[in-house]
């Protein structure tokens, strides 16, 4: 059974710092057991990350639709995971006002880093908060899941125009503000023709692990990836441009594409 303060040495080991942006997809049934529960895996992290901004995932896309189609911000679970519900309901945390991407994020700026999602009408807009995370030179880190839960991919793809990856009419959804007011938010959904491309993002796994832009690590019991965002996503970007349809299967990216050889 895993401590508060074990669990703090394997973020360190990971190479975290206290002043990080970190985002968070995880998978606590990986972690194993740990003395307190899912509290303490949050614990451990708000304290670790004292100096920095501690973000998770808290979407709603699985059930906000055009029939149930207000997302009320305070009070609508995420369908992402135990972590992200009770992260999204402590005190001092920040739920962005996304329909159907929203994050939490806890640290001294995390009402900045949140605000105007309310503003954009797709998934993972380059001025949200996935945006903004290459903007903040932030860490990605995968616990006990693979990078096929890399939503910020899907930015990635969006940023770019891939065509076919969003739909060519909007939902018609609301926000009810924590103040109890409702926004009206016409939100575009991800779409692709074939099915869900994120199955393949794992296959910049690879490539980001041979370039020294991801590092493998643990916590608790479950293996974890860590990915710094600035060059997963100039790298992913470079990769699009060779081939817009990268993500369509799931063959490998070519190694000539990253490797020094190639390169060269």
């Amino acid at each position: 059974m895993f401590s508060q303060r074990q669990l703090q040495e394997q973020i360190e080991q990971m190479g975290i710092l206290p002043s990080d942006t970190l985002l968070i997809h995880s998978s606590m049934k990986a972690i194993g057991e740990v003395e307190g529960g899912a509290d303490t895996v949050l614990d451990a992290f708000m304290d670790y990350l004292h100096k920095g901004l501690l973000v998770l995932p808290t979407h709603t896309w699985k059930q906000i639709n055009d029939e149930y189609n207000v997302f009320d911000v305070l009070h609508e679970p995420s369908c992402v995971g135990i972590l992200t519900n009770i992260f999204r309901q402590r005190p001092g945390v920040i739920r962005s006002w996304h329909p159907t991407h929203s994050v939490a994020a806890y640290g001294k700026d995390a009402a900045e880093y949140t605000r105007g999602e309310e503003q954009h009408d797709t998934p993972c807009p380059r001025a949200g908060c996935y945006g903004k995370l290459y903007d903040r030179g932030a860490k990605i880190l995968f616990i006990g899941c693979g990078l096929d839960r890399n939503t910020t991919i899907h930015g990635v793809e969006e940023w770019n125009q891939i065509p076919n990856r969003i739909s060519s009419t909007p939902q018609e959804l609301w926000i009810r503000t924590p103040h109890g007011e409702m926004i009206h938010r016409p939100m575009y959904q991800h779409y692709c023709p074939i099915g869900d491309v994120s199955a393949n993002y794992g296959k910049l796994e690879a490539p980001l692990l041979a370039l020294g832009f991801a590092r493998r690590g643990t916590f608790g019991r479950a293996a974890s990836i860590v990915v710094d965002v600035v060059p997963m996503v100039d790298l992913t970007t470079a990769f699009l441009k060779r081939n817009p349809d990268l993500f369509i299967d799931d063959s490998p990216v070519p190694p000539e594409w990253y490797t020094v050889k190639g390169a060269s």
